[in-house]
């Protein structure tokens, strides 16, 4: 019996052994540039596999207090920390757990500089900017777009001291090659160029698609190398989430349902709209093991959730076999922004958690939920 028969469903299945590839492609980055490549705790966070991982990243980018707290006590290497504001509170946790803080704001940097400085840690400050470039098509997912609140202007650092700042950190990719990076580099540099000899570092941030079969890896060694060249051998860092663990996670269904009407439909025990919320948000349709798209194949079914929404519908696939109940569907690529964004919505239990290895074909339950989970949320 292979793991995906054997696993209980629904759950989030992930392969250490394709992570430590990623990881690999990302490492010879490193090596040929002099890069730091740190994880993206917003697209993955699952500190089972933070061994693998951590063998070859550099460390963690958190989003606030409680990522930057899982980075420094399950990862054990450098946390960077950004958010687009913090509050008081947020802030002393984040000193606490943190070696870099990235502010959002000129107003942001000002009113906790002196915290950060009087900690007595040796603490990077660096401040966000606007590259003022993106291409990511979806206004949802793009970080650059008119009025956006991410970042601070070139204009806005032009009279500002920035002694007490070591680096500058942008964002402007989603899901992309290096052809891109060029194109937000070359903005980048064009606005922010004259503060770029005063910093330590700069991050490139995340969105980099580079362990994508395709990816040009040469332009981007070439890229980091020259910047590099530019500006005195600065230190540069990249954030990827879904570069880490592309292609390395599973999400496993069984069929509870089919009814028969003009237009098939078959009930899941998973949910687009609790166990993979980018489905609707994006939208985008995953990729299921054997299935194609509607009609290319005998049997086509629409996908249905177990959801109460009326929209939690995953999409039309076409099968070589019909459904039934019982009938393992496996959703790929279901390791990024999968069960870092997922819901108790109607009290629909959280999938399993569970790591395997596909060269050995073994795996191992890290953790199931049931009603205490889901009241602990709410009470």
């Amino acid at each position: 019996m292979s793991v995906f028969e054997a696993v209980p469903t629904p759950c989030y299945l992930i392969d250490e052994h394709k992570i430590e590839q990623n990881c690999k492609i990302l490492n010879l980055v490193q090596e040929r540039t002099g890069a730091k490549i740190l994880l993206a705790l917003k697209a993955y966070a699952l500190p089972a596999t933070f061994g693998t991982i951590s063998r070859y990243l550099k460390g963690v980018c958190a989003s606030g207090p409680v990522e930057a707290r899982l980075g420094r006590e399950e990862f054990g290497k450098e946390v960077h920390t950004y958010a687009p504001a913090y509050s008081d509170a947020d802030i002393e946790e984040v000193i606490r757990y943190s070696d870099t803080i990235v502010f959002n704001s000129i107003n942001q940097w000002k009113l906790f500089k002196d915290k950060v400085r009087k900690s007595g840690k040796k603490i990077d400050i660096g401040i966000r900017v606007n590259p003022k470039h993106s291409e990511v098509a979806i206004q949802l997912y793009n970080p650059c777009s008119d009025g956006s609140r991410f970042g601070v202007l070139p204009e806005e650092l032009e009279k500002e001291d920035l002694s007490d700042i070591q680096g500058l950190h942008f964002h402007a990719l989603c899901e992309q090659g290096a052809d891109v990076l060029e194109r937000v580099l070359n903005s980048f540099e064009r606005h922010f160029g004259r503060f770029i000899n005063k910093m330590q570092w700069v991050n490139f941030g995340g969105g980099h698609h580079i362990t994508r079969e395709g990816y040009d890896l040469d332009l981007l060694c070439r890229l980091i190398t020259d910047f590099k060249k530019r500006y005195n051998d600065i230190d540069v860092y990249l954030e990827p989430g879904e570069a880490v663990v592309l292609n390395a996670g599973y999400l496993v269904s069984t069929v509870l349902d089919v009814l028969e009407r003009p237009d098939k439909i078959a009930i899941l025990d998973t949910s687009a709209e609790t166990h993979m919320p980018d489905v609707l948000a994006m939208p985008y349709r995953p990729s299921v093991i054997g299935a194609k798209k509607a009609k290319e194949l005998p049997y086509t079914y629409k996908l249905g959730g177990i959801s109460c929404l009326a929209g939690d519908v995953i999409g039309d696939y076409s099968f070589e076999k019909p459904l039934k109940r019982g009938s393992r569907l496996i959703f790929e690529d279901m390791a990024l922004y999968s069960f870092v964004k997922n819901t108790t919505f109607n009290g629909v239990r959280l999938p399993h958690l569970i790591v395997f290895n596909s060269h050995k074909d073994e795996f191992k339950i890290i953790r199931s939920f049931g009603y205490e989970d889901y009241k602990s949320r709410i009470s």
